[in-house]
């Protein structure tokens, strides 16, 4: 696919740059990609310094992405702009940060999900150009934003009733979900064994096709050490679950007959696929990834510390909405406050989440305590 159907505030075309590489940029120079560098992926920054942020990881996503889309013959340029905004939404302290911020919003009735609030950031929150609000990016990328998870039904949402809900996303937003997993399925692993949570042999007990990596890798290289041959299969492993993807999809369209993406759209499923061996790997890795690295006892004592922390610090602007930076103090006063702090606490890094808790509700805690 190499038109878009255009954004939301007309503009003259780039003399020497396509309308997806100027989303690309867009992307890259907004603050709240930036942000991403001082977010959790898994491993909190304190454990090491060699573990992967939200930022890494979605690096590692763009490269496989837009690897498949040329393998495919899709448009790299939107592939890639699309990859660099997945994560563009998340909040501090990774999937529990979300976690939390849902739970603090159904308290109102409401919700916290990370792909609409990334549509927000785009739409209104980054401000960096004087003729409009937010980046004023394309069609297919603000759509890919909200539908690379999922599809978007008939009668949901009506902030979405723009992105065509029934009908499937282009390939190149459909691919961006499995390049993400097979993203994370290796990078979890990379980050794992360095932390000693896991073995090369305990990955091959649970995952048969990482096992027949491993072993053609030890017959390959007999004197490499444990951590070179575990890099060794981790990179065929990459190269299995990439190749799979790729072929998974070519396969699916192929048999599906479309030839564009208005056929793409019109698709009753999604045609972005792993083969079966691939997905079977992916499935089963993920699982050996829940048992043995996010349900470990280190990531669930930071869950249980960071879900507190943006509970209290949520708790503490709802009764101190003044406490509230310019421009969230005068947003909170026109009402929708919890609409408000979960906005704030969202485009919060991990960092300055715990500075801020730590400036208000621990220093508030202090000073009761001191009280007579």
């Amino acid at each position: 696919m190499e038109h878009s159907r255009g954004r939301r505030y007309p503009e003259p075309s780039h003399p020497y740059r396509g309308e997806f590489q100027r989303d690309r940029d867009r992307i890259i120079h907004a603050r709240a990609f930036r942000r991403l560098e001082a977010k959790t992926q898994v491993f909190t920054p304190g454990l090491s310094d060699h573990f992967r942020n939200r930022l890494t990881h979605t690096i590692e996503v763009s490269q496989i992405s837009r690897t498949a889309a040329a393998a495919l013959g899709l448009a790299e340029d939107l592939t890639e702009a699309l990859a660099l905004v997945h994560d563009i939404g998340h909040p501090p302290f990774a999937h529990s940060g979300e976690e939390a911020l849902d739970r603090q919003m159904r308290r109102f009735g409401e919700g916290f999900e990370h792909n609409l609030h990334a549509l927000r950031i785009v739409e209104s929150f980054e401000q960096r150009y004087a003729r409009f609000p937010g980046l004023n990016l394309t069609f297919e990328v603000r759509e890919g934003i909200v539908k690379h998870s999922a599809d978007i039904e008939p009668g949901g949402s009506p902030e979405l009733g723009e992105y065509l809900p029934g009908l499937r996303p282009p390939l190149e937003a459909q691919l961006i979900d499995l390049a993400d997993e097979a993203a994370y399925n290796a990078g979890d692993l990379d980050d794992g064994f360095s932390g000693g949570l896991f073995t090369s042999a305990d990955i091959a007990d649970a995952v048969p096709a990482y096992a027949a990596i491993l072993d053609t890798v030890e017959m390959q290289f007999p004197g490499a050490s444990a951590r070179e041959r575990f890099l060794e299969s981790l990179r065929h492993l990459i190269d299995f679950l990439v190749g799979g993807l790729i072929e998974g999809t070519a396969r699916k369209a192929s048999a599906a007959g479309v030839r564009d993406v208005e056929d793409v759209r019109a698709h009753p499923v999604r045609l972005a696929a792993f083969t079966s061996e691939a997905g079977l790997a992916s499935a089963a890795l993920k699982r050996f990834l829940y048992e043995r690295v996010y349900s470990s006892p280190p990531l669930l004592e930071e869950r249980a510390r960071s879900t507190a922390m943006i509970a209290e610090l949520f708790e503490f602007f709802l009764n101190h909405p003044d406490r509230l930076p310019e421009p969230y103090d005068t947003l909170a006063a026109g009402g929708a406050t919890h609409r408000v702090i979960c906005d704030y606490i969202a485009g919060m890094t991990d960092g300055f989440c715990q500075r801020t808790h730590s400036a208000l509700v621990t220093q508030l805690e202090s000073s009761a305590v001191r009280t007579p």
